[in-house]
């Protein structure tokens, strides 16, 4: 085609869309949009491929064992063979007027409120005394952050022998002429909620300390810079830069930290056991659920409370994810622009 038959063509073209808009007015030409094309077969499959065994796994292992669980708690079960006895809602009656259920939920709320008043001010501090230059900064790390990684049986070992009466612990508070600070830290039921919150803050709290260090590492440089410029002082900077940009990583901390203390088993069922624990007043709503479920031999009854403690963690998560974590999600949503 010649270059005069593609200009006739071009101003042909030009007039039919300004005919057809009516205006008279050609309208600039739009931008090249791409062709929208869906997900052909071989993305779908390549979607189900890897998505596929981690939905399996979950279903598996989280939703199946949660519906079985409620399932048997309707029913007066030994364990084997099938349930049969329908009892109903009697498990759960049992369960909110037991003394002992609401006493282990009692621990697990202290547990819970103490800890992120005993863990939190300590891990803040270490990880802005270690966020700082210093000798030794890495080994001081490692350090901190060993309790974490030491196997619950080793620690919950340990320490049962340490704090018993005739104890290590007790051998040196004697051997110093601190004899009189010696007590029955075990078995004590006004001591032994402290020393267990005491050994859940020397365990976990190396853990927080690596959170916020990477909060920290996160800000940017040039925010603490141009505060001491302007005259702030090192606690100044902390307060009012460090700590307030902090806080995302506070609040999920703060979330692992209560999830965990009310499913708390390991540690108290090894150092004080399923029946010390109940007399010493730091037995658990899982250690309740083991002694009165599995080691009574009645599964149905623990299926029961197994639900009771899942609809318990579920409501506070729920609860804190729409009134504490929503500052923090909302930021990360973005809404479709308007057609």
């Amino acid at each position: 085609m010649s270059i005069r038959e593609n200009s006739a063509t071009t101003d042909r073209s030009q007039t039919e869309l300004s005919q057809h808009d009516g205006g008279g007015v050609m309208p600039p030409p739009s931008p090249l949009r791409r062709r929208r094309r869906g997900i052909g077969w071989g993305g779908r499959f390549e979607i189900l491929l890897l998505v596929g065994p981690a939905v399996i796994f979950f279903l598996g292992f989280v939703i199946f064992p949660v519906v079985m669980a409620a399932y048997y708690g309707f029913f007066n079960w030994q364990g084997y063979g099938p349930a049969t006895d329908f009892v109903g809602l009697k498990n759960y009656v049992v369960i909110l007027t037991d003394p002992a259920f609401q006493e282990a939920l009692w621990h697990n709320g202290v547990i819970v409120v103490m800890g992120l008043i005993l863990q939190g001010p300590v891990a803040i501090g270490l990880a802005l005394l270690l966020n700082r230059r210093m000798r030794g900064q890495s080994v001081i790390r490692v350090l901190i952050f060993i309790p974490y990684v030491i196997s619950e049986v080793v620690v919950g070992t340990g320490l049962s022998l340490m704090l018993q009466t005739n104890g290590a612990l007790n051998g040196l508070l004697h051997n110093i002429g601190l004899g009189w600070l010696a007590h029955d830290w075990l078995a004590d039921p006004n001591i032994a909620i402290w020393t267990l919150l005491i050994i859940l803050t020397w365990k976990y709290v190396g853990f927080a300390v690596i959170l916020f260090l990477a909060g920290l590492q996160g800000i940017p440089e040039e925010l603490y810079e141009a505060a001491a410029l302007d005259g702030a002082s090192y606690w100044q900077i902390q307060r009012r830069i460090a700590l307030p940009l902090l806080g995302p990583t506070l609040r999920i901390w703060a979330f692992l930290s209560i999830i965990g203390a009310l499913q708390l088993f390991d540690l108290v069922y090894i150092i004080w056991g399923q029946y010390i624990a109940s007399t010493a007043g730091t037995s658990t709503m899982v250690t309740y659920m083991v002694a009165n479920g599995r080691n009574a031999g009645n599964f149905g009854y623990g299926n029961a409370v197994a639900v009771v403690l899942f609809l318990i963690s579920l409501i506070v998560a729920l609860i804190y994810q729409r009134f504490v974590l929503r500052r923090d999600t909302e930021g990360a949503l973005t809404e479709r622009p308007a057609k």
